[in-house]
């Protein structure tokens, strides 16, 4: 992880161990769900087609190997 990410959250958890102000700490709390949220329930119908589709390929043995992938892509790497 960057360190200079590591350093920012070093630095929120001090701020955060100092707040006093209930509504400020409210708002951070409904952002922290937020962000608990299930992604599944925030992906559109299309992506979840997809995702399926590729679940249903994958459990029908349906799938490219990574070497063959990677021969195919390679110039663009």
């Amino acid at each position: 992880m960057d360190l200079s990410l590591e350093n920012k959250k070093i630095e929120l958890i001090q701020w955060l161990s100092t707040l006093n102000d209930k509504s400020l700490i409210d708002q951070l709390m409904k952002i922290r769900d937020k962000e608990k949220t299930d992604w599944w329930k925030e992906i559109s119908a299309a992506e979840k087609d997809s995702i399926e589709k590729g679940i249903q390929d994958a459990d029908n043995a349906k799938l490219t190997s990574h070497h063959k992938v990677k021969d195919i892509y390679e110039k663009w790497l």
